[in-house]
């Protein structure tokens, strides 16, 4: 039976979750649900975006992904269901989509068109749940919408380079529940840019000159732990997603705090990356 994952900014609070997979327990009652995320925070794309990004390959081939962020129907945000890299997705087309078909392209996108069937003012569970339990019945897309070549991008989703390629500015896309902060500047495209030269890296009123290849490196294990003073340090890292994250070590926002309290940083605050000519 086929998988089926839930991203939403739903919360766990309110019934919005609970009624979701009761429907699809109506509709396919073998199917198995899991949650990636119900803690985005309210209508952040760029914050789902990363989420879905990160999570959904490790699943099998044909799970189905129903993310219920800013889904409302209107003229200027429709609803897209999308094949690619093997997976399906349900969503709205709000660029939520916008980071994975920057590495993948999508084998089929189809605009959801069976909304005139379903009178709903809650469209994840009317709308998005009739399609993904036809999709996981081993319906086509083309039963359920019509095809379109392209879908909405993410401002912001890329980082800016200088023409002297001497400075790229990124900003930050996501803070984790660590408060650590990661940015949209992968690890492939800085190292492209770097060609081995040095660097610091600026985030508000701190300077970082050293990426880690763990949040651990900073630690001088040869001291002993009472002289260490590591918890609290900033640092900066290529996280398990191959981004760029500003971290402190064992942050803890009721103690030692994180790099978003620490530091200062929010939400599509600028990072910039500057290396030597």
């Amino acid at each position: 039976m086929a998988i089926i994952t839930l991203t939403t900014d739903f919360g766990e609070k309110d019934h919005f979750v609970g009624a979701i997979k009761g429907a699809f327990y109506t509709e396919l009652p073998e199917v198995r649900i899991v949650d990636i995320s119900h803690s985005v925070s309210p209508f952040n794309i760029p914050e789902a975006a990363y989420i879905i990004q990160n999570a959904y390959s490790n699943f099998p081939k044909g799970t189905i992904h129903l993310i219920g962020i800013d889904s409302e129907l209107n003229p200027e945000n429709k609803h897209i269901a999308m094949k690619l890299d093997g997976h399906y997705f349900v969503c709205a087309n709000n660029g939520i989509l916008s980071m994975i078909c920057a590495e993948i392209s999508p084998e089929k996108i189809v605009e959801i068109n069976i909304h005139d069937k379903i009178v709903t003012s809650f469209t994840v569970l009317d709308v998005f749940v009739k399609v993904a339990a036809h999709l996981a019945r081993g319906g086509t897309l083309e039963v359920i919408g019509k095809t379109i070549d392209g879908i909405k991008p993410i401002s912001n989703l890329h980082p800016f380079i200088n023409e002297e390629q001497t400075q790229i500015i990124g900003s930050i896309i996501y803070i984790d529940n660590y408060g650590n902060i990661i940015t949209n500047i992968k690890k492939s495209f800085f190292e492209k840019t770097q060609r081995g030269r040095k660097f610091e890296i600026f985030a508000r009123n701190s300077k970082f000159k050293t990426i880690y290849k763990k949040y651990s490196d900073i630690v001088d294990f040869s001291k002993p732990k009472e002289e260490r003073q590591d918890e609290g340090r900033a640092l900066v890292v290529f996280n398990s997603a191959n981004y760029l994250e500003i971290a402190i070590y064992k942050s803890n926002t009721g103690t030692v705090g994180s790099a978003s309290t620490l530091l200062g940083l929010q939400l599509m605050d600028t990072v910039t990356v500057n290396f030597e000519n």
